[in-house]
């Protein structure tokens, strides 16, 4: 389930191949730099792979050039990816930092020899890899490829990007205008995988979307504020941006409809057109619908403030489960079989990320049984009663 392919196969005159996780794992990826012949440029924000660390280093004993832009910052793991700098250019890897002009450098982006571009919406991490819902895409359309190589000269030049084409979205550059474009196209339906919806614009043009009568859903971490659209929260870590439109239609990247990453952060995505690939997107999208859960409104978190701490406490410790959770992620990260240099901090930033996930997770459930469920058995009674 991990590779999708639509074409005649990678390489030879293929537009798309979808990348599925948790389910396709780090295989595909591995699978991309282990066979590039002549140039690597990847694109880093986060990571802890090093599997990933060790195919880039084989890929330079074998005459490849590989070139790395590696964010100057990402929430003070700043020492993490200064020591991967020093790693990799001790072993010949072309380093080079992103600016500080930007408030963040997010994008997940690699290219294979100037000929396939891969557009993520994770980063290179355990936690997103392994352990969370994503999408990540490989294009050989000409226009992706070569804005992506233009885009990441540019940022390892701190030169100015501008894109030839519409396919790539870049953020600040012209992700508000193309995703306004694209969701404005949609005729029947939009499918959202979406951290959190913040901006006003996008907001009032999802309303008016269903007012116009389109079925539109998203599956994120928060309730969309000042509006009415449909939002479930996800059974599983969620570290995804992605729309699906019309049966056919797609975006991937890493840019959420939020005023920050889309007008004061370099963020990547890219929309594009294949039947196949968004039909297996949106076959997925609906199996994670099936199991999640109504996302917690802003009048619901009210009424759980009226709720006693303890009796809060005791709902939580039912949902809490830190132990298995620090042992799958210790599992994921420690391989006993790797030769891979272990680095403490990056396992110790895996698994503080995964404890404080786990947490909120608890929490969110435990509100849900204290406030929603109650607030759902109500209506429902309610509803039966005028019947």
């Amino acid at each position: 389930m991990g590779w999708i392919i639509s074409g005649k196969g990678l390489g030879k005159g293929v537009r798309v191949k979808l990348l599925i996780q948790p389910e396709g794992g780090i295989k595909p990826i591995l699978e991309a730099l282990r066979g590039a012949e002549k140039k690597i440029q990847i694109l880093i924000f986060r990571f802890d792979r090093t599997e990933i660390e060790k195919a880039l280093i084989a890929a330079v004993r074998r005459g490849v050039t590989v070139q790395a832009l590696i964010a100057y910052t990402n929430q003070g793991e700043e020492k993490n990816l200064r020591r991967l700098e020093s790693r990799l250019i001790a072993q010949g890897v072309m380093v080079t930092r992103t600016n500080d002009d930007l408030v963040r450098y997010h994008g997940k982006m690699f290219v294979i020899d100037e000929k396939v571009a891969y557009i993520l919406g994770f980063n290179f991490t355990h936690m997103d890899i392994d352990l969370s819902r994503s999408f990540g895409v490989a294009l050989s359309r000409p226009s992706v490829v070569k804005d992506a190589v233009k885009l990441f000269e540019c940022d390892s030049k701190r030169q100015p990007f501008t894109p030839e084409a519409d396919d790539l979205v870049v953020s600040p550059i012209n992700a508000r205008k193309r995703l306004t474009e694209f969701i404005s196209g949609a005729k029947k339906k939009l499918l959202l995988y979406e951290m959190k919806i913040s901006d006003r614009e996008f907001v009032k043009l999802l309303n008016k979307k269903i007012s116009d009568g389109l079925e539109v859903r998203i599956l994120s971490r928060a309730a969309t504020k000042g509006g009415t659209v449909p939002v479930r929260r996800l059974n599983q870590r969620l570290h995804l941006r992605a729309i699906i439109r019309d049966d056919e239609h797609a975006f991937i990247g890493s840019q959420s409809l939020r005023k920050l990453e889309l007008e004061a952060r370099r963020e990547v995505g890219v929309i594009f057109k294949d039947k196949k690939i968004v039909k297996q997107m949106e076959e997925i999208f609906e199996k994670d619908w099936k199991s999640s859960e109504p996302v917690l409104e802003a009048d619901q978190l009210t009424a759980a403030l009226a709720i006693p701490a303890n009796k809060v406490a005791k709902e939580v410790a039912k949902h809490i489960g830190i132990k298995p959770v620090v042992e799958q992620v210790l599992d994921k990260v420690i391989d006993t079989k790797s030769d891979a240099p272990f680095e403490p901090a990056e396992v110790a930033q895996t698994v503080r990320q995964a404890f404080r996930e786990e947490v909120h997770g608890a929490v969110m459930e435990a509100l849900h049984e204290l406030v929603v469920k109650p607030a759902q058995e109500e209506a429902k009674a309610a509803t039966e009663a005028k019947e």
